[in-house]
């Protein structure tokens, strides 16, 4: 949490000053600068947002996520530093910023991702601890059925896949459409609507896996490799020699989100067919229903009991 404060504080930094020392804005590059200061800002915030969501559901495998989202974070920082470099550069050449800017923001920037590996080893030593209260917590919730167990395990992933499938979109479509896409025409009104779209297909995605509808989670899946072919396509156009130009101010960061948008999607398809195919055998109950906490209690007692008998057993 500490960390994570820190870190957006000097993001603030670093965008307060550029904002200060820029004379006017109409260049792409002075786009980029805060395009990319505000969606690092906002991958720190999501994060803390997806830690309170593991700790209060006990989601093991999200807080593994976090911390590979953490890496990726760090890798998206080193990023940032050569295209703000080159940003500013740019700027700088056309007389838009002083030149000290870059000198100002160099050491903040490389600071940013040493903070990021702190907290990236910390966060996975934080998973480590938590892994076997979780573990209980489930064993008491889905019982010793190590089946049970495994399909319970898949739905975590599903439901943990499903929201790093929206940060990555999101962070994609956003520099698409503040860098990139500077004019009003059909691609750029396409993208946003793209946008609520995708909320209601990831909450459906969701909520059809906990209903176990076939039907439903096959429309999923169909739009799942939908957005594969859409994603494909973006990075066609990215390095395409016809139209890779009006990619150039962002196409790094851009192909680093398309690259892992595409995989979290794979990963996604391969474990809807998973959830699917683990329908009507019996989860359903243990997803949708909550239990209080004298219930709770009770199946804390009972394991005791039953562990306790178990071991008298071996005794005699």
């Amino acid at each position: 949490m500490d960390l994570t404060i820190v870190t957006l504080g000097l993001q603030c930094y670093i965008f307060a000053n550029f904002q200060i020392q820029l004379h006017y804005g109409d260049a792409p590059a002075a786009k980029t600068i805060p395009t990319f200061l505000a969606l690092y800002s906002f991958g720190f915030i999501y994060e803390l947002v997806l830690v309170y969501d593991a700790l209060r559901m006990k989601n093991t495998i999200q807080v593994i996520g976090l911390c590979a989202c953490n890496v990726g974070l760090l890798i998206y920082g080193a990023v940032q530093v050569r295209q703000i470099h080159n940003a500013a550069g740019v700027l700088v050449d056309n007389g838009a910023t002083n030149d000290r800017v870059w000198g100002e923001t160099e050491p903040f920037l490389i600071i940013i991702p040493c903070i990021v590996a702190l907290g990236t080893i910390l966060m996975t030593f934080v998973a480590w601890k938590l892994y076997d209260e979780f573990a209980w917590t489930i064993y008491k919730h889905i019982s010793a059925d190590l089946r049970m167990k495994r399909r319970y395990l898949t739905y975590q992933i599903y439901i943990a896949l499903l929201k790093f499938d929206f940060f990555f979109f999101l962070g994609f479509t956003v520099q698409f459409l503040v860098v990139v896409s500077a004019n009003l025409d059909a691609e750029f009104i396409l993208t946003i609507i793209a946008i609520p779209v995708t909320i209601i297909i990831l909450a459906c995605a969701a909520l059809f896996v906990r209903r176990e509808s076939m039907f439903g989670m096959v429309v999923i899946i169909l739009l799942f490799f939908a957005a594969m072919a859409y994603f494909c396509f973006k990075l066609y156009r990215m390095y395409s020699p016809a139209t890779f130009t009006q990619y150039l101010p962002a196409r790094p960061s851009m192909t680093f989100f398309a690259v892992i948008t595409l995989m979290l999607i794979v990963i996604t398809i391969i474990n809807a067919c998973i959830c699917a195919n683990n329908f009507n055998r019996g989860l359903r109950p243990h997803i949708n229903k909550k239990k209080t906490p004298e219930e709770e209690k009770t199946t804390e007692l009972s394991s005791n009991i039953g562990g306790a008998a178990a071991s008298r057993m071996m005794i005699d």
